[in-house]
């Protein structure tokens, strides 16, 4: 292993909120760099792009990276002797290095404006020329016809003058050597005519002057490597070491995956922006073991990896150059083994944020007595709220604002009358259980069944229609006792006067 410390770095650009697929850049890179001692993590900003800057996306973009617990070391907040880590802050910077090639013969200035750049690009798709790009028409202006229109107060470019034979050649640790000719290249922009540099002047000057030993990012910046190394010569300098990481595809496999909703061949949408996952209840430590698993793996075996245990097991040698299918069912099973193996008051404390979100009055206590009725029914945390909400929003709420389905309150092979006295019966045993517990509730109320010549089954699912008006729902008593036998017998009133009700409307019917 080389002696060169360990710098890595996570460079993203805040024109969106944070993308899936920048948090799996950014765990590698994260876990890369927590496996080395001494390893640096570094967060910097490109917001160069002024047109599609968003400071909204930035905040999402920390935001996301702490949920996630993938915290820098150098960074934005975090400081570090690099700095400033915002490449808007780091202009001058840009044009000392620009004037250096300048000066070197490595670049030129470029004066064509927007519209002959555009009316170009027209003429090569009409006559559908193999070369298409940027002609070189300002290569070779003399420094005196530089300075005239300088002086002029045209608007200029910087762009970089890449050989025009031989070849650039590249090692990708992932990818192996690669090899591409320079007559394939375009003399790219360097600075933009408003004086910011472009994304292959600013990363190339920053990795250096960051003292980046890898340089880890998607493999959709592949293609600019060569520029890159390229412009590493120009300047004199060593270039660090390159992975370019593979690309997530959509659920179906057959594109890459959008930084908008991805709709699938059902038209159900996908997620795909970290806060959707957090909002639809995924848990970070889930979503981080998912994603660390779709272009990196350790054995045909092994699933399941505590974030100790990926710092220490992964490898770049893992990692596939193939793009990854994103599975979500298979995100979604492995988030309820998370929830499961949560402690109950951790998951509680976790519960309690998505109950207040869904406009539900839920306090620690009350959640912490939910939690062991429904966390091995949980796949996501925001089942929550429609498995069991109503414990919480029926106690808040006004009985003449509830509404009942009748069906959920009639019992299999029953009418409403017939059903109407069970739950009348079952009313009057609620109320004289002392204490009000499963273990005083469960008994009376079978033996109350066996007296209706009813099932069991039966008896509950009345009750259950008409506690917590749903069909299917968290065990039957345990869910009463936790809503307390005041509000249990306010409810069951309410489900006798809907039966009531029906009953009357079904004789009237019959006359």
């Amino acid at each position: 292993m080389s002696d060169t410390p360990v710098r890595v770095r996570f460079a993203p650009s805040p024109t969106g909120y944070f993308h899936i697929g920048g948090a799996r850049s950014a765990l590698y890179v994260w876990l890369f760099a927590r496996q080395h001692p001494g390893g640096k993590f570094i967060l910097r900003i490109e917001d160069t792009d002024r047109t599609r800057y968003h400071a909204r996306a930035e905040q999402d973009l920390l935001e996301s990276l702490r949920w996630l617990g993938l915290q820098w070391d150098e960074g934005p907040e975090a400081g570090g002797a690099y700095g400033p880590y915002y490449q808007s802050q780091r202009l001058p910077l840009y044009h000392q290095y620009a004037d250096q090639l300048l000066a070197t013969g490595h670049a030129y200035r470029c004066f064509c404006t927007r519209e002959r750049l555009q009316a170009l690009r027209q003429e090569q798709h009409k006559a559908r020329s193999s070369h298409s790009g940027y002609d070189r028409a300002c290569r070779d202006l003399t420094p005196a016809q530089v300075a005239e229109r300088m002086a002029q107060g045209q608007p200029s470019v910087i762009r970089l003058k890449v050989p025009l034979d031989g070849q650039t050649v590249f090692h990708d640790l992932l990818r192996g050597t690669i090899t591409v000719e320079n007559a394939s290249l375009e003399d790219i922009v360097l600075i933009k005519s408003d004086g910011f540099p472009t994304y292959h002047m600013a990363n190339v000057v920053d990795d250096r002057l960051m003292e980046i030993s890898h340089i880890m990012r998607g493999d959709e910046w592949l293609s600019s490597c060569p520029i890159h190394i390229i412009l590493y010569q120009a300047l004199g300098w060593k270039p660090a070491t390159y992975v370019h990481l593979p690309l997530f595809l959509d659920p179906a496999g057959k594109g890459k995956m959008s930084k908008r909703k991805t709709v699938g061949p059902g038209g159900q949408q996908y997620l795909v922006l970290v806060k959707d996952f957090r909002a639809a209840g995924y848990l970070p430590e889930a979503l981080v073991n998912f994603i660390a698993r779709l272009g990196w793996s350790y054995d045909d075996r092994s699933e399941l990896f505590t974030r100790q245990e990926l710092i220490e097991k992964f490898s770049l040698d893992g990692l596939n150059a193939s793009p990854a299918k994103f599975d979500y069912d298979r995100l979604e099973w492995m988030n309820g083994l998370y929830i499961r193996q949560l402690d109950r008051d951790d998951l509680a404390a976790r519960l309690v944020p998505v109950y207040q979100q869904a406009g539900l009055d839920a306090d620690l206590d009350t959640v912490k007595k939910i939690v062991p009725i429904i966390q091995e029914r949980l796949k996501k945390l925001s089942d929550a709220v429609p498995l069991s909400g109503f414990i919480l929003e029926r106690g808040c709420a006004p009985l003449s604002d509830l509404v009942i389905d009748p069906a959920l309150l009639i019992g299999a092979k029953m009418d409403a009358a017939s059903s109407l006295f069970a739950l009348q019966r079952a009313r009057a045993v609620i109320a004289q259980a002392d204490p009000f517990s499963t273990e005083s509730l469960e008994q009376p109320l079978r033996d109350l069944a066996a007296a209706l010549g009813v099932k069991v089954g039966t008896l509950f699912g009345i009750l259950r229609g008409a506690v917590t008006g749903l069909q299917v729902s968290p065990p039957l008593l345990e869910t009463m006792v936790i809503m307390g036998r005041e509000r249990v017998c306010r409810l069951i009133d309410r489900g006798i006067e809907i039966l009531a009700t029906a009953g009357v409307e079904a004789s009237s019917g019959s006359t």
